[in-house]
């Protein structure tokens, strides 16, 4: 059987793809998510990994839950009310909480239709860059659930409420014009030059000091939930600590010298 979740690392970018076309990439399946998870956090912990790229193989970026095993006894969706609630928490829902906890940023390339728990999956990355037949569509109202993955936390600090709202209550897609103009994605690129766009953007990335930007991104996650003093308070910490790192030197003696800098992670 194919890998479910093919990996590649060139300059120190892991692009990760999910590999099930004949699904179109649907997460819900406990083989796919465990081998998404499991790259996610190989990547992780690997500090050579500058940044993660994350696409789909085939037609769709990922049609998020497999909806032919919903109905079925035994899958996520038990007999017993609470083991499904025991099923999410043990399943998918181990995405959000992982993705929320990465150092290593990740860029989605949506290289088509992202459905479902796909929207949040894209939602669930620091950045986003869409093809043009690239679809976003929060549709869990249209197949009689809610968003079960995180979408109603993950959705609306991307959108702002009330197009998280539009989205989520009409189920509707939005074109990747439309989640360019509502700040869902940040660039819309053409097909055959998506993943050669997505590997630019992570290279600017980068280029700079893999520690501060680990760190940078822990701060811009911690955000999120904080208020400005334990913004702050954090802020001070990992400053104390990026003051000593060789990078900081090595930035700041480039900068006088006016060379490039050479950053080696130290």
């Amino acid at each position: 059987m194919a890998d479910l979740v093919l990996r590649t690392v060139v300059d120190g970018i892991m692009c990760v793809t999910l590999n099930r076309p004949e699904t179109r990439n649907a997460i819900s399946d406990d083989d796919m998510l465990e081998a998404l998870l499991d790259s996610m956090a190989d990547a992780d912990r690997d500090m050579s990994i500058r940044v993660v790229v994350l696409t789909g193989a085939g037609r769709a970026f990922s049609s998020g839950g497999n909806l032919k095993k919903m109905g079925e006894s035994g899958g996520i969706n038990d007999r017993v009310p609470a083991q499904t609630w025991r099923n999410y928490r043990a399943g998918i829902q181990r995405l959000p909480v992982l993705f929320e906890a990465l150092e290593v940023p990740v860029i989605a390339a949506v290289n088509g239709p992202a459905i479902g728990a796909g929207c949040d999956l894209a939602c669930m990355c620091d950045l986003r860059i869409a093809a043009p037949n690239a679809q976003f569509a929060e549709s869990f109202v249209k197949v009689g659930l809610v968003p079960g993955d995180g979408g109603a936390w993950l959705l609306p600090r991307i959108v702002g409420f009330s197009k998280a709202c539009e989205m989520a209550l009409t189920g509707d897609a939005l074109t990747a014009e439309q989640a360019l103009a509502c700040g869902l994605v940040s660039a819309v690129v053409q097909n055959e030059a998506l993943l050669a766009e997505a590997h630019r953007l992570a290279l600017r990335i980068a280029a700079n000091p893999p520690h501060i930007v680990r760190m940078t991104k822990r701060l811009l996650r911690t955000a999120h939930n904080s208020s400005l003093s334990v913004v702050l308070e954090t802020s001070a910490s990992m400053q104390a600590i990026a003051h000593t790192t060789k990078d900081h030197h090595e930035a700041v003696a480039a900068f006088v010298a006016k060379r490039p800098p050479v950053f080696k992670g130290e």
